[in-house]
């Protein structure tokens, strides 16, 4: 029989990289670059957005959102995995894992849902053009922002309040990162509840949004062939390929993962890497297809960029005729 463990007092332990000696700082030095990336691309974003009054319209405000989400799922996972990796130390206090858990777990929903209400503002805006303005009205835009993210803090946040204890029987992590899969297997006695609750969230959290970005995403390419318009169509096309592609990726990844963790049988080391991947990927990628990508923001971008130089290079010439 397990003994029990104070949650106040309690240091638990992930899994092991294992990571050779010669390998343990280039891991570091990867890690940080990577994390380091994840800030810049998405502080981009962030910023052109926000500095132009042109992208302040309500695809560019949803879009704004998920860089904020990356950057929050980012922020969870890889500061405690680098550090871990130079110090060769895998404990970590109760707290600190259950905060990393819930941040990496509102990262995780809150991309699925902010990127369901993008894909409904574009299925608005190719299938139903006349109504955009009233439908996607700055009070609406609002609702719908408030809707997504009072969503993901709710669903998320009634997981972990399930979850939470004072005393634990284990523990041992057994993932690379602490999620609430990991977290409920330390739990004394029956975990009936959490089980159907968690079955619940994983359903509502990643099969509605899948049902409205396949559903929105097939009108818009009925919508475009139908008005046959070769230039929209091939745009849309590919536009809309490479989201569902990036969206069904992090929709199997995540789904095997939570998945996997009820049955001892599923291979562990893919468990772990795909968990990782959607920790690692998304961030990096998403300001790249749904950001920087875009035409709007491109030019914006380089707008800015230009501005800078101009600006730097008039107080240099104003610094040297002073100085004359």
């Amino acid at each position: 029989m397990d003994s029990n463990f104070s949650t106040y007092t309690a240091f638990l332990i992930m899994e092991s990289l294992d990571l050779p000696q010669s390998n343990i700082f280039p891991a570091f030095i990867f890690g940080t670059l990577t994390y380091f990336a994840i800030l810049v691309f998405n502080m981009t974003i962030l910023l052109t957005i926000a500095l132009n009054r042109k992208l302040h319209k309500p695809m560019y405000v949803l879009l704004f959102n998920l860089p904020l989400n990356d950057m929050m799922g980012a922020t969870a996972f890889f500061p405690q995995l680098v550090s871990s990796i130079l110090s060769q130390n895998r404990s970590i206090t109760y707290s600190a894992c259950f905060l990393q858990a819930l941040l990496i777990h509102l990262y995780g929903a809150g991309a699925f849902l902010i990127l369901t209400a993008m894909a409904y503002d574009r299925y608005i805006a190719i299938c139903c053009p006349l109504k955009y303005n009233t439908m996607m009205s700055p009070n609406n835009l609002m609702k719908i922002i408030i809707i997504t993210w009072t969503l993901d803090f709710t669903l998320i946040g009634l997981a972990f309040a399930l979850n939470y204890r004072t005393k634990i029987c284990s523990t041992q992590i057994v993932d690379i990162f602490c999620n609430n899969p990991s977290l409920m297997k330390l739990i004394c006695g029956d975990a009936k509840l959490n089980n159907y609750y968690g079955l619940f969230a994983i359903a509502f959290i990643q099969g509605l949004p899948l049902l409205i970005v396949v559903f929105t995403y097939i009108q818009i390419l009925i919508t475009v062939v139908v008005k046959r318009q070769s230039d929209a169509r091939s745009k849309a096309i590919q536009t809309c390929g490479t989201h569902l592609i990036v969206f069904l990726c992090l929709e199997f990844n995540t789904l095997f993962t939570l998945i996997a963790h009820r049955f001892e049988s599923a291979p562990q080391n893919l468990r772990r890497a795909l968990g990782a991947s959607v920790m690692i990927f998304p961030p990096i990628i998403n300001p790249l297809i749904y950001g920087l990508k875009t035409k709007e923001i491109q030019q914006n971008l380089i707008f800015l960029f230009h501005k800078k130089v101009v600006q730097t290079k008039q107080k240099n010439k104003l610094r040297k005729r002073q100085l004359q």
